[in-house]
């Protein structure tokens, strides 16, 4: 009897180790989390652009003109709304690029554009500002600020660099126009 029972048990011990092993067999293994993706730049180039443009007006009667954080919309001639916060106040957001206002002064504001998943962070910042000349006239001017590094070589870098030269240098001359009084030329036709 007692060999029967001992048999017995190691019988029952066998077919649960049998099944738990056919149950975890079964049972699909955890799913493997993806690595995260860093927006962080190991080796950052930064690249400042500073552009400016010669006003006949008084600084602040420019900036009263076109120093509203979305007048960027007419003088960039793109749609601009704030999305975030109030016009003008720390921490408004723009939905162009979704920018955030990080910094003003009487004359001036700084945005950033902010960090977007599976993409590197190039730390754009922009400064636009209006600095007083003499008592009648002025100058407005318009740094950019951002790592180029993630561009594939020096020739796309600098055709970047160029890009945004020419593209920020009509929008200084498009705030001239209207800060001195005068009306902005029909917008050229978008992706042409």
């Amino acid at each position: 009897m007692r060999n029967l029972l001992g048999t017995t048990a190691t019988a029952c011990a066998l077919v649960i180790t049998c099944l738990a092993s056919a149950a975890s067999a079964q049972t699909p293994a955890p799913a493997a989390q993806a690595a995260p993706v860093s927006s962080a730049v190991a080796a950052p180039t930064y690249i400042s652009i500073p552009l400016e443009i010669a006003v006949n007006r008084p600084a602040a009667e420019v900036w009263k003109r076109v120093g509203k954080f979305c007048d960027i919309g007419e003088w960039l001639r793109i749609p601009c709304t704030i999305t975030s916060g109030k016009d003008g106040e720390f921490g408004a957001v723009r939905s162009v690029a979704g920018e955030v206002l990080v910094g003003k002064t009487e004359l001036s504001y700084t945005y950033t554009q902010p960090v977007r998943d599976g993409r590197p962070y190039n730390l754009y910042h922009g400064t636009l500002e209006t600095r007083s000349v003499t008592p009648t006239t002025s100058k407005i001017v318009y740094t950019l600020f951002f790592d180029n590094s993630m561009l594939a070589d020096d020739a796309a870098r600098e055709a970047d660099r160029a890009r945004r030269v020419t593209q920020f240098n009509a929008a200084l001359a498009n705030m001239k126009i209207l800060a001195e009084g005068g009306t902005l030329p029909p917008a050229p036709a978008r992706g042409r």
